[in-house]
Parts: C-alpha cells; sequence; structure tokens
C-alpha cells in the first residue's frame, strides 16, 4: 500500500512537472518571450543590457512542434519595434524599427528619410552619431545617408535601427519577409548596465574567475541595475 502511495505521489508530481514544462514551452514559443539586447542599434530607445518581452501573438504565433501559424491580429506596421529572424543566415534574432512595408517607397538624402515621398519622423530616442554626410560611391551607389528611392517588396518591411549611424539593417542587406518577423517588443523587464563597473573577465583556466564575477556583481548590484528602465513601455 505504501509503494503504492510513493509511486502514485511520483507520478503525480512528474504530471504537475509535465504540464509546467509543456505550458512554458507554448507560451515561450507562441505567445510572449524575452529577448536580450546586444548591440547599440536601437540607442537610445533600447540600450544594450535591457531585456525586453515581445507579443508574439499580434503578427500570428507559430505553434510549438507543429508547422502552424495562428491568424495574425495584424502585420508589422511603420513605427513598431519588431523582432525577427536575420534573413542572411535564418538563424540569428535582430531587433529594428520597421520603416516601411510592402509597395512603400524609401529614400533617403542626406541622412533625412521619406516614406511615399512625406518625411518619416525620427523616433523620440533615436540619434545620429556622425556629422558628416556619406556622398553616393561611383556610378550613384547608396550609402547609408543616401538610399534609394527604393521600393519595397510586397509581403516584406523594411527595418532600421533606431541608432542611424551605427545600425547594420534593411539599408545594407535588404528587406525582412514576412515569415521571418517574430514578434512586437512591448516591455523592458530588466536592464543591466555592464558598462558601469565592468564585470571581470572569466577565464577557464583560473577556478576562481566565476566566484570572483558573481562576487563582484553582487556587491555592485544596485548600481549596475538601471531601475529607471525597468517595467517600462517600448515605443
Amino acid at each position: 500500500m505504501a509503494k503504492s502511495t510513493f509511486t502514485s505521489s511520483v507520478w503525480d508530481n512528474f504530471k504537475q512537472i509535465l504540464i509546467a514544462v509543456v505550458l512554458a514551452v507554448f507560451i515561450k514559443t507562441s505567445i510572449v518571450e524575452a529577448y536580450k539586447i546586444p548591440s547599440q542599434s536601437m540607442e537610445d530607445t533600447l540600450l544594450v543590457g535591457d531585456f525586453l518581452l515581445a507579443n508574439k501573438i499580434i503578427y500570428g504565433a507559430r505553434l510549438p512542434l507543429l508547422d502552424w501559424q495562428l491568424p495574425a491580429v495584424r502585420n508589422p506596421e511603420p513605427g513598431d519595434v519588431v523582432i525577427f529572424i536575420f534573413p542572411r543566415d535564418g538563424v540569428t534574432k535582430y531587433i529594428k524599427r520597421c520603416i516601411a512595408v510592402g509597395g512603400d517607397t524609401v529614400f533617403i538624402k542626406d541622412k533625412v528619410l521619406y516614406v511615399n515621398g512625406e518625411e518619416f519622423p525620427d523616433p523620440e530616442l533615436s540619434k545620429y552619431v556622425k556629422s558628416r554626410i556619406t556622398p553616393r560611391g561611383p556610378g550613384g551607389v547608396s550609402s547609408p545617408d543616401n538610399f534609394g528611392p527604393h521600393v519595397v517588396p510586397p509581403e516584406s518591411y523594411f527595418m532600421m535601427g533606431d541608432n542611424r549611424d551605427n545600425s547594420y539593417d534593411s539599408r545594407w542587406w535588404g528587406e525582412v519577409p514576412q515569415r521571418n518577423v517574430l514578434g512586437e517588443a512591448i516591455l523592458i523587464h530588466w536592464s543591466w548596465d555592464d558598462g558601469k563597473y565592468p564585470s571581470p573577465e572569466v577565464s577557464a583556466t583560473d577556478p576562481l574567475s566565476v566566484p570572483r564575477m558573481f562576487a563582484y556583481n553582487f556587491v555592485h548590484f544596485f548600481q549596475k541595475v538601471r531601475w529607471e528602465r525597468l517595467f517600462s513601455l517600448v515605443s
């Protein structure tokens, strides 16, 4: 009797853990997902060390383990901050701002961005770090500062970083196809500034480097967290 009760208890616990894992996987792949900002391309809207939650339902979530996609609430629109799979390698996750959609004409003249002939307003926290205007190259080849006119193909999106002079984006590698879109960034839930009090390097040849790094970050924890950015909406 005791053995049967023990077996039943183990099975019940296993089922609860399995259900929790399945739900976590489903939520992560289909509803919301966390992302970390690794580069400066979206400054100052998003900073290196920001951790985001993305809404995957809005653009049509993909169900885990199945080649199915739920109907989208809507497609990406100009101004959305979008997470997508980098078209060049099909693996890396990028985050940029949607500038134009299929059928739109993108034109950049001396850093000023135009979409369908109208000036596209700079996002509130966007920036330019270079004052020099890059001229067109030989034969009129486009540059990041002077681009187009270029018509965005159907079911595709033209993406640019808010840090316009320091962003590897659609000006360089082309549009993002609809199938590569993952979700819309909605919330910064954590932000860690390793630029302040940089963490000591971890070395495989130094067994004490890991505890040293954890101890250092523990001591400087309150200085390294960007408290003012926690739970702020992405816009």
